[in-house]
């Protein structure tokens, strides 16, 4: 068994020093959902990016929100830091459909 730290199931980051988090793949029924390891800006920014009812919907798999549209922007960037937190706004489309 290796002591490798577990690499983020979005950006596949990973290291001693950035946090990791559990992300219920399917929001509202933690009890039954499913769980990835996701480093804390990649927990942050889909929770900006995405509604409960989305990730429930459409996005109930960590391949689905690594391929999904409006998560590959902040991918390409993110993969190419050394940043453990993120400043995170809510988007407003977000704020509309919530």
């Amino acid at each position: 068994m290796s002591n490798e730290p577990e690499p983020c199931a979005l950006c596949g980051r990973y290291g001693d020093a950035l946090p990791m988090e559990r992300h219920h793949l399917v929001p509202e029924h933690r009890k039954e959902s499913p769980v990835v390891m996701v480093c804390s800006p990649c927990h942050d920014q889909l929770h900006a990016l995405f509604t409960n009812e989305e990730l429930i919907e459409e996005y109930h798999t960590a391949q689905k929100l690594r391929e999904a549209d409006r998560m590959q922007s902040y991918l390409d960037w993110i993969r190419t830091t050394n940043k453990t937190s993120i400043d995170v706004r809510t988007s407003n489309d977000v704020r509309r459909r919530r």
